[in-house]
């Protein structure tokens, strides 16, 4: 059983602080002690619930996201995964990481009792709260399927024909979603965070102001770049609730 999801937002030194940050602004978090042998960890604090976002200084030269699942039984889940068709690429006490069938890097570990879920940052509010993975559409069934065992939460269409979600646990903080891209086949999977807000517009120029490029808007959505050139979008999503407002 997945007990709890983190969310990672890894990155190159070049922009590494400065993107801490763009996202502690973001989401009005504080910031842990760093810590890991070459100090490449630390999390975002926010000001109420449990932790979900953190960040990691990479040796790549592109910023990236992964994802955490804790669970309670690493090696049950592990061996679960593999049979799943993922690859696993290293194992220690708590700790597991892997890949999913298309590429996707994931960990899995330890569960340390998270269980509340934060409140909409501001006013008149936003929440980073879902996950999107970006599938080349040839993959998207595999993937699915995968990430739907590998969790055991349900695989239900979305809003529009490219997208399709996880059902979760209303408890966890985020929302997995799934996106059919055009990339090619051979693609790896990628992923971007999403924020619910209640005034995407305002949000979209706060977040300008807090030194983010607009990249593109879409029917429920704006596309922006973090200052590492990390994509993510502010959506027209109910940020309590998470549900899709009437009017975009």
């Amino acid at each position: 059983m997945i007990a709890w999801l983190t969310a990672f937002l890894d990155g190159p030194a070049e922009t590494f602080g400065e993107v801490v940050r763009f996202w502690q602004r973001v989401t009005g978090s504080g910031l842990s002690a760093y810590r890991g042998d070459r100090g490449q960890f630390a999390t975002l604090v926010p000001p109420d619930g449990d932790s979900y976002l953190r960040v990691q200084l990479t040796e790549t030269t592109e910023p990236a996201n992964h994802l955490d699942l804790h669970v309670a039984d690493i090696g049950r889940a592990g061996d679960r995964a593999v049979e799943l068709g993922a690859t696993i690429s290293f194992r220690e006490p708590g700790l597991t990481v892997a890949t999913s069938p298309g590429g996707f890097p994931f960990c899995l570990v330890t569960h340390h009792g998270e269980r509340f879920r934060s409140l909409p940052y501001g006013r008149p509010g936003s929440l980073v709260d879902q996950l999107c993975l970006d599938i080349p559409a040839e993959r998207y069934d595999t993937e699915a399927a995968f990430w739907s065992e590998l969790t055991g939460w349900a695989h239900r269409p979305g809003s529009r024909p490219e997208f399709g979600y996880l059902a979760r646990p209303e408890e966890l903080p985020l929302r997995i979603l799934l996106q059919r891209t055009g990339d090619p086949a051979d693609s790896p999977v990628r992923a971007h965070l999403d924020l619910a807000c209640a005034d995407r517009e305002a949000e979209a120029t706060r977040h300008q102001q807090l030194g983010a490029s607009r990249l593109a808007d879409g029917p429920h959505w704006i596309t922006l770049a973090d200052p590492a050139g990390r994509r993510y979008c502010v959506t027209a999503r109910n940020p309590l609730t998470g549900r899709l407002a009437r009017r975009a």
